[in-house]
């Protein structure tokens, strides 16, 4: 298996951390908030609420990432080096973006977004 796609389990995973850096910092989160969670996840606020947000736009970057190392994988022409090297970074920007969700850094938490959305087309670019 690649690198690359290893960092696919990693891009799956990482939503699941954020939903549960937002349910352990909210304090409250128990099981009986488990009935309906995203009920109680509408009720968050602070550093748990934005560790949910970050949690719903790793879920929505998912999909391109996915088709990103996918398509350069049957498509072949880019280096396997290469691609491993983009979604590395592709994950690391992916980190970096939830920190700065989490410590409110909603500039750089904007430009970091930008990184990431770049490096999913550079799959595209580097498989022409």
């Amino acid at each position: 298996m690649t690198v690359a796609f290893w960092c696919v389990l990693i891009a799956l995973i990482l939503p699941y951390l954020c939903t549960s850096i937002a349910k352990v910092a909210s304090g409250r989160f128990n099981l009986r908030h488990n009935h309906d969670p995203r009920a109680f996840q509408d009720t968050l606020e602070g550093l748990p609420r934005r560790a949910h947000a970050a949690q719903l736009n790793s879920f929505e970057i998912l999909p391109a990432f996915i088709a990103a190392v996918l398509i350069a994988d049957v498509v072949g022409n880019a280096e396997q080096v290469t691609q491993d090297v983009l979604a590395v970074l592709f994950i690391t920007s992916r980190l970096l973006y939830i920190i700065c969700y989490l410590a409110d850094w909603a500039a750089l938490r904007s430009l970091v977004w930008f990184v990431g959305v770049g490096l999913v087309v550079s799959f595209f670019v580097a498989s022409a």
